[in-house]
């Protein structure tokens, strides 16, 4: 039987069927919304997260560094910091000695290696160490020119840090910096010391200067740190330069020295140079004088072949010499060789300063830029046939009057003290030997004194030349100068 229908056509089955469904879907419905909250289901996510509150996220840092030691602050890296690993010989190290015991005092850490022990024991104190290399006649060595101990030499990095992780370091002398150097290296330590507090001591850094001779460096290496004048590597980078050293000295047979198979191997390691200008290696002969009085803005960090040039003051020896530098250099270290320059206009006069060196006077305006190059007083270091004066260097020079009745009153260092946070030197004239009196430039002027503030450098503020004033006296035989800050548009220049 058919269905029963509405009047108009519609069955009325399905219409039954949901009239009474919906009293159990309301039913449903009331039982889901008093459910207990443990049993309903998680709500999605929201798509914006809660800000987190500033506090929560400092300290979650700060627990971070706890347990991170590289993502926390360094203390200020100090000379405990730094070790020295020194070349030297049994047959060099006698002759050495008297300057490695003044230099290098402590707390600095050098360890210097020989081919063999000197017939005498020297007596050391008790920061230098003496050690004997090990045997390196196993490892191949063709260039033509040099000598197999140059493998003996770049050895001293790994065998040094063979050494000292053998060693129970106390946490807060562990070391941050390897610095490489020659027995004929002398450091300027507090510079040295300033110099590497530039850099993250964590980071892989390579530091060093090139050659001042253009003709050395395109022998070696433009991109190379000369090993005389130092070498300074930072402690993580210098543990993995230990660790393949070996294999790179295989590798590389026909280089000359030790620095250019350290520089081989850290360029394997994908590090280059960074570039110090305070670091001299002094590939020079004769008279350095002129490459010292316009020593640049960067403080001096070392010397090298002091042995191989005049000594840096005249009637001096080479020792007595060096003392005498190194007296100034301790009473102002980053002021030693800074050039100043001023000008007496009433006088017409141009004075140049390398505090705690020299001081040159010249008649008439001498332009700043005249001055900052160097004066050619010196030879080139290589000697032959084929080596002429005119050799390239890495500096702008200046040609040096061969007449001396042509050249500026020259000044050299007599005394210097200090107090107060200030300095005296006082400059006594050299006067020409081969000039009639009457032919002396200035010939009146004998002595020069110069007074300056202590010079302290700020890490990460950039460097400025200092100004300087002569002050005005009626005296022909002296002058006073006064170093001082320049102002903030003022000129080195005598019409400014």
């Amino acid at each position: 039987m058919a269905p029963p229908s509405s009047p108009h056509g519609f069955r009325l089955a399905p219409v039954r069927a949901l009239l009474l469904a919906l009293p159990l879907l309301s039913l449903l419905l009331l039982l889901t919304l008093h459910l207990p909250a443990r049993h309903r289901t998680t709500p999605p996510p929201p798509l914006i997260l809660p800000i987190t509150p500033l506090r929560t996220t400092t300290n979650t840092a700060q627990r971070a560094a706890k347990t991170d030691p590289s993502s926390s602050t360094p203390s200020p890296t100090t000379l405990s910091h730094v070790v020295f690993g020194i070349a030297s010989s049994g047959r060099t190290l006698p002759k050495r000695l008297p300057l490695l015991r003044v230099r290098l005092r402590p707390p600095a850490r050098a360890f210097l290696y020989l081919d063999a022990l000197p017939r005498a024991n020297p007596s050391l104190p008790a920061n230098l160490h003496l050690r004997v290399s090990s045997d390196a006649s196993r490892f191949p060595y063709t260039h033509r020119r040099g000598l197999p101990s140059a493998v003996r030499v770049a050895r001293i990095a790994k065998e040094l840090l063979l050494e000292l992780r053998q060693q129970q370091q106390h946490e807060h002398l562990r070391p941050r910096w390897l610095v490489l150097g020659d027995d004929d290296t002398v450091f300027v330590l507090p510079n040295l010391l300033g110099t590497l507090s530039k850099y993250d001591w964590r980071e892989p850094w390579y530091l060093g200067a090139r050659s001042e001779s253009a003709t050395q460096n395109g022998l070696h290496a433009f991109a190379m740190a000369f090993g005389g004048g130092g070498i300074a590597i930072s402690w993580p980078l210098a543990e993995r330069l230990a660790r393949v050293l070996d294999s790179c000295i295989i590798r590389y047979p026909h280089l000359y020295g030790s620095d250019g198979r350290i520089y081989a191997c850290l360029a394997e390691l994908g590090v280059e140079l960074t570039h110090e200008p305070g670091f001299h290696q002094i590939d020079l002969r004769g008279d350095i004088s002129g490459l010292l009085r316009a020593h640049p803005l960067a403080p001096l960090v070392s010397l090298h072949h002091l042995d191989h040039v005049y000594p840096l003051y005249p009637v001096m020896d080479r020792s007595k010499a060096a003392e005498h530098f190194f007296r100034a250099a301790n009473a102002d270290p980053a002021r030693i060789l800074q050039q100043t320059v001023c000008y007496d206009r009433s006088r017409s006069l141009t004075a140049s300063v390398a505090w705690g060196y020299s001081v040159q006077v010249f008649k008439g305006n001498v332009p700043l830029l005249d001055l900052l190059a160097v004066q050619k007083t010196f030879v080139p270091w290589r000697r032959g046939r084929n080596v002429t004066v005119t050799d390239a260097f890495m500096f702008n020079t200046k040609h040096y009057p061969r007449d001396e009745c042509k050249r500026a009153a020259l000044f050299f260092l007599k005394s210097i003290s200090s107090g107060e946070g200030k300095t005296e030197s006082n400059y006594s004239r050299q006067l020409p030997g081969k000039c009639l009196p009457n032919l002396i430039p200035l010939g009146n002027l004998q002595q020069i004194q110069v007074t300056s503030e202590l010079l302290h450098l700020v890490p990460g503020k950039a460097l400025r030349r200092h100004c300087c004033d002569i002050i005005p006296s009626s005296s022909e035989t002296a002058m006073d100068i006064n170093i001082r800050k320049c102002k903030d548009d003022e000129l080195i220049a005598m019409h400014s």
